[in-house]
Order: structure tokens, then sequence, then C-alpha cells
């Protein structure tokens, strides 16, 4: 799939969803977060916002990114709205081609799965050698796959967080990994509808 065929799915998704008026965070998100000190963070994928929105209000100066143009200018206007725009910047940016500039303390991958063609390995890579020492990567990919999720193949492999982590390849000199598991939980969907699913989660710290 060429990036103008990713670029009109995304927004095609994103422009068939009512706008979100308070989207909520990702469960994961919160669970490795909360209580860090707010710095710069970086949100790849941001989507309907309820993560950048959440940390925003915690404090953390958030760039938000997704390839959606829809996504991005409906996250504006709802930061804006909610006094948070000092604190929230959007841009549409498509991490094939490049990676965001900047050095952060966080950066976060929740569910970097698309339809068309992404080498994750070299996003997420480039994504760790954006952390300032100290700042964390997390990336939270799907274990299973969802009732309303858009990709229902049978067929898709879902990578361990072991497997993720071999693959960006990064020096255990310079990169800890904290955390790499997979946990179930139950989920609600955008039409209510609850399901136990499976997330795989990654933690890797920058610690020189």
């Amino acid at each position: 799939m060429s990036t103008t065929d990713a670029v009109a799915f995304w927004d095609g998704v994103h422009a068939a969803r009512p706008a979100a008026r308070d989207p909520r965070p990702n469960a994961r998100l919160t669970e490795t977060v909360t209580g860090l000190p707010p710095g710069d963070a970086l949100d790849l994928g941001c989507g309907g916002g309820g993560d950048a929105l959440w940390l925003a209000r915690l404090g953390w100066h958030v760039t938000a990114v997704d390839i959606s143009a829809v996504a991005v200018e409906r996250l504006a206007a709802l930061a804006r709205s909610l006094g948070l725009g000092d604190r929230l910047t959007t841009v549409r940016h498509d991490v094939h081609e490049s990676f965001p500039p900047g050095a952060f303390d966080l950066v976060s991958a929740h569910y970097l799965h698309t339809a068309h063609d992404l080498d994750r390995a070299t996003v997420l890579r480039a994504a760790a050698h954006a952390l300032r020492p100290g700042g964390r990567l997390v990336v939270v990919d799907h274990g299973s796959a969802a009732p309303w999720s858009w990709n229902r193949d049978p067929g898709v492999r879902h990578p361990s967080p072991q497997d993720v982590a071999a693959g960006i390849g990064l020096a255990p000199r310079t990169w800890t990994v904290e955390r790499a598991d997979a946990s179930v939980r139950t989920a609600t969907g955008p039409d209510g509808r609850t399901a136990e699913v499976t997330d795989h989660i990654l933690v890797i710290r920058r610690t020189a």
C-alpha cells in the first residue's frame, strides 16, 4: 500500500467515527507512566488523542503524531477547547518516511499497527535513540484481535515483546529492557461491547 493509500485509509477510519469529546487513555500507558516526573513526550500514532490528552493533563509537554490529518486536526481542536493547547502539539507525520525530530523523556507507541508497509523495527529504533538518558520507550502491541478490530485476519502473527526487542536490536550498555510480557484485560470497544484482549508490553529505558 502506498503512502497516499495509507493516508486515505486512516483518514477514512477516523472520519467514520464521531469526533471524541473525552477520549480515554490506554490502560497500559496509565499503569506504566503514573508516578513518573513529567517531561517531554512523543505519542506515535495518537489516533483519537486519549493518551496525549492524559499526559498533557499530568503536566507533560506532548508532541502527538499521526498519519491522519483528520486525527491530528480533531485532537488539536479538542486540546484547545480543554485549555491544553500550550502543552499539546499535533503534527501530521508519516513515520514510514522519517521520524519526528526532538529529544524526549517518553515515547509512547501504543498499537502502532497499520494496513500499509511499515518497518516498525526502524521506527522503534529511532524512537529509542530520540530518548534522553533516563527516558522510556513504551511499546504496547495487540497480542490478540478484538471483535471490533479493523484487522480480523486470523493469519496475523502477534510478535512477542521479546521478539520486538530483539528486532530493534539496541545495545544493552545504553538501553535496558524494564518490562517485556503479555497481559490480559477486559476492553471496551467503540460500540460498547466488551471482550478479553491480550496486550504485549515492552518498556525500554535509556540508561546512557
